[in-house]
């Protein structure tokens, strides 16, 4: 049986691998995901200079009243394609996928998915 502790310390684990091989690029810049018990954050960044180019969660006033009504997949969606949006207005096509050591399913999967269909490419 494992429990909170170890499951925490594997994801940070599996994190740091990630981290090892991704990083951002002003060309291709990571798109960095963390998922909270109740909210989803997403921000690209550009690993060189250190900057976040531009981010959404579930907290954006834009999505926050329709965000509160759905459950946490479709949140993840409506964040995903509030980032696509803003990615593709600020000249972003291209994004290295960071899933900080989440599995690929659920909410961090509905996520990319819904950035895919906004318009971006990973």
């Amino acid at each position: 049986m494992t429990n909170t502790r170890d499951t925490r310390v594997n994801r940070k684990r599996r994190h740091l691998r990630i981290r090892r091989k991704v990083s951002g690029t002003p060309v291709r810049p990571r798109l960095c995901v963390f998922r909270s018990l109740q909210h989803i954050y997403v921000q690209i960044i550009d690993d060189r200079l250190g900057q976040t180019i531009t981010s959404a969660s579930t907290l954006d006033p834009e999505i926050k009243a329709e965000a509160h009504i759905k459950g946490k997949a479709e949140r993840a969606k409506l964040v995903g394609t509030l980032l696509g949006k803003r990615a593709l207005d600020k000249g972003i096509e291209q994004v290295v996928f960071d899933r900080s050591g989440y599995k690929y399913h659920g909410r961090v999967k509905a996520l990319g998915d819904a950035v895919r269909v906004a318009g971006l490419k990973f």
